[in-house]
C-alpha cells in the first residue's frame, strides 16, 4: 500500500476503531470461549509458523483486539453483581462473637457463594484477556522485524552497469505488456460491439476530464486575479487561499473523470487496471505540491508571505515544488508496478535510483532557501531575519531535510535502496504536510478573527492563535507516524491505552475526562458570564442600588456560578467528590500555614463585597496611598493615585487598617483654605473678604454656609482659615487653587499685605565691637606672615624625607 492511501486508510481505521469502541459499550452478546480457545490457537499457530503474509497478520490481529475489547467490557458488565454482592456483605458486617442466627448465616452463605460465582467470569475474563494481549503483542513482533529486516536488507547497487540493461529491459517489457492488453481488449470489445455502445460516453468523460486537467489552472488564476481587487489586504489572502484549492481541485476531478473514461471503454488490463487504480493518487502526488509551492512561494507577495525571499528564490521553490511533484507520482507508479511485476532486485534499484538521487538534490536546493529564509534573504551568515522559536525550528527543519538528502542517495548506492526509500521519500511527504499545517494554521487564525470584528492580521502572535497551533501539532501527531510507516494498528493500540487514563489511588483519569471536564466547565464559564452580563447591563441599572453594590453582586455571581460550574465538571468526569475531600483536608493543615496570607486575602476580600466599606470608584486612603478604587477582587484591590499609577494593596490591610473614605456614600466634603495676612490689617475687613470669596464660588454649598476662623497669632502673621462645605470634594484641589487666586487679587485691590517671615538682629555694645575689630585685624596678619616659615619647614622636612 502506498504512502498517501496508507495514511488516509490508516486515519479512518482510527476514526472507525474509537467509534466501534463507543458502541461496544452498549454490546451486550455472551462470551462463547471456546469460540476463543479456538481463535487463540490459530493464533498461537500463525505465530510459531511466521509464514502469514502481512495481510493475514493484520487481519489476525484485528481478531484479537476485538476478542480483547470483548473480554474488557465483560468484566465490567460482570463486576456489577460482584459490587451489589460485596456491598450486602458490607452491610452484614463481620460475624459476631456470638455467631449469626440462622437467618442471617443463611443469607451470609448465600451472599458468599453469589459472589464466588460472579467472581468467576470476571476471573476468566481477565485471563483471556491477558491471553489476547500476549498474542497481540507476538503479532506485533514478526510484523515489526519483517519491516525491519526489509530496511535493513541490501541488495545489489545501482551504479554497478550489470543491472543497467535489466532495468531497461523489465520497463520496456511492461510497457509492451501494457499495450498488448488495450490491443487485445479493443479486438475484443471491436467485434463484440461493446466500443461501439460505450463510446459516446467514453467521449464525452474525456472531453470533461481533459477540459478540466487543461483549463483548470486557467480559470483558477482568473479568479484569483478577482480577489485580488479586493481592499482588505486579510480577506484578499483568505479568499486568495480557498480560490487557489482549484489548482488542485480542478485538474484532480479531471484526472478522476479521465480515469472513470477509460474503465467504462474496458480496454485496461491488469497492468493497466494497476496505474489506473493509482493514477489518482499519483495526480494528487503530483498537484498537491505544486498548489503548496503557490502558496509558499507566490507570485506576487503582499508583506503576509509565509517565507521572507525575493522573487527569483520564490521562482525558483516554485520550480521546485513541480519537480518534488513529478518525482513523488513516478515513484508511486513505479512501486505499483513493481509490487505486481516480477522485476529483479538489481532492476528496482537501478529504477529506483535515480528519483531518489533527484529528490536528494531537490531537498538540498529547499533547504537552502529555508535557511535563506532564515538569514533574511541577504546572504550574510551573520544576520539572522528570524528569530525565536520559528526560527530554531526552521533551522531544525533544513539541517534534517539536508541530512535526509545526503543520506538518502548514499543508502541506495550502498546497496540499501528500500531504506533510501523509506528515508528520503517521508521526509518529503513530511516537510509538505508542515507546509500545509502551517497555511491551515494562518487561515484559521485570519478566519476567526474576521469573525470576531478584527482584522485579519490582528490575531497572529495571539495567545488563541498559539494554543491553535499546538493543537493543530498534536492532532497531526498520528498522521506523521502513518507517514513514516507506522501501522494504524499499533497506532489504535497506543490509543487504547492513553484512553484508559492514569490511575490515581481508587481515581482513573483519562482523557475523555479531561475533555469532559474542560467542556462542562467551558459550558458554565460562559454560562456564568452571561449571567452577569445580563444583571450589569439590564437587571440591576433598574434597581436603587448603587454602583458599588452592583459590582459587588456581579462579582459574587461570578466566584459562585464558578465554583458550581467547578464542581459539576468534577461530578461529570465521574471523580468522586468525596476522595477530593478527603485529599483536600489532607492538605488543609499545609494550606493553613503555607498559604495562610492568601487565605487571609481571600477571606477580606468576600469581607468587602459582602460590607462594602470601599467601592469602586471611592476616594480612599490606606497606609500612606491615597487614590480611587478600581477594581476589587478577591484577593487584593487596585488603585488609582492621582500619579495615574496603579498600587495594589491586599484586601487584609483594607480590612485590617484604617482606611479613610472620602466620597463614602456621597460626594460632599470640605474645604480648607489657610491664609496669613500681615499684623496691623483690620481683621473683620478680612473676614468680609474671605467669606465674600468663599461664597461666590460655584461648588460651595450654600447650606451649610461657609465660614471663616480667625485661627491666632502667628510668628509672622494673623492666620486665617476658609472653612466651606463642597458639592463634589474631588475637586477640592481646584477649588482651593481658584480660591487662592481670588484671594491674591483681592488683597492687591485692597491693599492687604501678606507678609514673609522676616528678621530683625540687634547688637549690643557696638562701641565695644568696633574698638575689638582692629585688634583681631592685626592678629590675622600676624598669622598670614607665619604661615609661609611653617610652609617653608615642612617643604624642608617632606625634602629631607624623600
Amino acid at each position: 500500500m502506498h504512502m498517501l492511501r496508507r495514511v488516509i486508510v490508516g486515519f479512518c481505521f482510527l476514526i472507525f476503531v474509537g467509534a466501534q469502541g463507543v458502541l461496544a459499550q452498549d454490546s451486550d452478546a455472551t462470551l462463547d470461549f471456546e469460540q476463543w480457545d479456538r481463535v487463540s490457537q490459530r493464533a498461537e499457530e500463525a505465530i510459531e509458523a511466521g509464514r502469514a503474509s502481512e495481510v493475514a497478520m493484520d487481519a489476525l490481529r484485528q481478531q484479537l483486539v476485538e476478542w480483547r475489547s470483548d473480554f474488557r467490557d465483560a468484566q465490567t458488565r460482570f463486576s456489577v453483581a460482584t459490587k451489589t454482592a460485596t456491598a450486602k456483605l458490607e452491610t452484614l458486617g463481620p460475624v459476631p462473637e456470638g455467631g449469626d442466627t440462622p437467618e442471617v448465616a443463611a443469607e451470609r452463605a448465600r451472599l458468599e457463594k453469589t459472589l464466588a460465582e460472579a467472581r468467576e467470569p470476571i476471573l476468566r475474563a481477565q485471563l483471556a484477556e491477558t491471553e489476547a494481549s500476549e498474542l497481540i503483542s507476538g503479532v506485533d513482533s514478526i510484523v515489526q522485524g519483517r519491516r525491519t529486516a526489509q530496511l535493513l536488507e541490501r541488495g545489489p547497487t545501482p551504479l554497478n552497469p550489470v543491472h543497467w540493461n535489466s532495468a531497461l529491459q523489465a520497463l520496456k517489457q511492461t510497457n509492451t505488456l501494457i499495450l498488448n492488453e488495450v490491443r487485445t481488449a479493443w479486438d475484443y470489445e471491436w467485434r463484440s460491439g461493446d466500443i461501439q455502445k460505450n463510446l459516446p460516453r467514453v467521449i464525452a468523460l474525456l472531453i470533461v476530464g481533459m477540459v478540466l486537467v487543461l483549463f483548470g489552472r486557467r480559470w483558477t488564476e482568473n479568479a484569483l486575479a478577482l480577489v485580488q481587487r479586493n481592499k482588505v489586504e486579510g480577506r484578499r489572502w483568505l479568499l486568495g487561499l480557498m480560490v487557489s484549492l482549484g489548482h488542485l481541485i480542478l485538474p484532480l476531478t479531471g484526472v478522476m473523470i479521465v480515469v472513470e473514461a477509460c474503465y467504462a471503454s474496458d480496454l485496461a488490463g491488469i497492468r493497466g487496471d494497476i496505474l489506473l487504480s493509482n493514477l489518482p493518487e499519483a495526480a494528487f502526488v503530483l498537484l498537491f505540491p505544486i498548489w503548496l509551492g503557490r502558496r509558499v512561494f507566490p507570485h506576487d507577495t503582499d508583506g503576509s508571505s509565509i517565507l521572507n525571499l525575493n522573487e527569483d528564490h520564490r521562482r525558483e521553490g516554485r520550480a521546485l515544488a513541480v519537480v518534488t511533484g513529478a518525482i513523488l507520482a513516478i515513484s508511486l507508479l513505479l512501486q505499483a508496478l513493481s509490487g505486481f511485476e516480477t522485476w529483479g532486485a538489481g532492476a528496482r534499484a537501478v529504477l529506483l535510483f535515480p528519483l531518489i538521487l533527484m529528490a536528494g538534490v531537490v531537498m538540498m536546493r529547499l533547504a537552502r532557501l529555508l535557511r535563506l529564509h532564515i538569514r533574511g534573504d541577504d546572504g550574510d551568515e551573520d544576520d539572522d531575519g528570524a528569530s525565536g522559536t520559528s526560527s530554531q525550528l526552521m533551522r531544525l527543519v533544513a539541517r534534517g531535510y539536508q541530512i535526509a538528502a545526503v543520506l538518502g542517495p548514499l543508502l541506495a548506492v550502498a546497496g540499501y535502496s528500500s531504506a533510501a526509500a523509506a528515508l528520503v521519500f517521508p521526509t518529503i511527504y513530511t516537510m509538505q504536510y508542515l507546509g500545509f499545517l502551517v497555511i491551515l494554521h494562518r487561515g484559521m487564525v485570519r478566519g476567526f478573527s474576521m469573525l470576531a470584528g478584527m482584522s485579519a492580521e490582528a490575531g497572529d502572535g495571539t495567545l488563541w492563535s498559539v494554543l491553535l497551533g499546538f493543537a493543530l501539532s498534536v492532532a497531526s501527531v498520528p498522521i506523521v507516524l502513518l507517514i513514516w510507516g507506522a501501522r494504524s494498528q499499533q497506532l489504535a493500540e497506543w490509543a487504547a491505552l492513553i484512553g484508559q487514563g492514569l490511575r490515581v489511588g481508587e481515581v482513573r483519569i483519562s482523557p475523555m475526562q479531561v475533555v469532559i471536564f474542560f467542556a462542562v466547565f467551558a459550558l458554565g464559564y460562559a454560562l456564568t458570564r452571561l449571567l452577569q452580563g445580563t444583571l450589569r447591563n439590564s437587571v440591576l441599572p433598574r434597581t436603587k442600588i448603587d454602583v458599588g453594590g452592583q459590582n459587588a453582586i456581579v462579582s459574587g455571581v461570578g466566584y459562585i456560578g464558578l465554583t458550581i460550574a467547578a464542581l459539576i465538571a468534577i461530578h461529570n468526569t465521574g471523580i468522586d467528590l468525596g476522595s477530593i475531600a478527603l485529599v483536600a483536608s489532607a492538605l488543609s493543615v499545609g494550606i493553613g500555614f503555607g498559604l495562610q496570607t492568601i487565605v487571609s486575602n481571600f477571606v477580606s476580600g468576600i469581607i468587602l463585597l459582602i460590607e462594602r466599606p470601599i467601592a469602586e470608584g471611592d476616594w480612599i486612603e490606606v497606609g500612606g496611598q491615597m487614590g480611587y478604587v478600581r477594581d476589587i477582587s478577591v484577593r487584593s484591590t487596585r488603585i488609582e493615585t492621582f500619579d495615574r499609577t496603579d498600587v495594589i494593596i491586599p484586601n487584609s490591610d483594607l480590612v485590617a487598617g484604617t482606611v479613610t473614605n472620602y466620597t463614602r456614600g456621597n460626594t460632599v466634603g470640605r474645604v480648607i483654605v489657610p491664609v496669613g495676612v500681615a499684623y496691623g490689617t483690620d481683621p473683620r475687613k478680612v473676614e468680609a473678604i474671605l467669606l465674600e470669596i468663599a461664597k461666590a464660588h460655584p461648588l460651595v454649598l450654600a447650606n451649610p454656609a461657609p465660614y471663616v476662623v480667625f485661627q491666632g497669632f502667628g510668628a509672622s502673621s494673623l492666620d486665617f482659615e476658609i472653612r466651606a462645605i463642597l458639592r463634589d470634594v474631588n475637586w477640592v484641589l481646584s477649588v482651593r487653587s481658584e480660591m487662592n487666586y481670588e484671594i491674591a487679587e483681592r488683597f492687591v485691590a485692597e491693599g492687604i499685605e501678606i507678609p514673609f517671615p522676616q528678621q530683625d538682629i540687634w547688637l549690643r555694645n557696638a562701641e565695644a565691637l568696633r574698638k575689638a575689630a582692629p585688634i583681631e585685624a592685626a592678629g590675622e596678619d600676624d598669622g598670614d606672615e607665619a604661615e609661609p616659615d611653617s610652609s617653608e619647614t615642612a617643604d624642608s622636612d617632606t625634602g629631607d624625607n624623600l
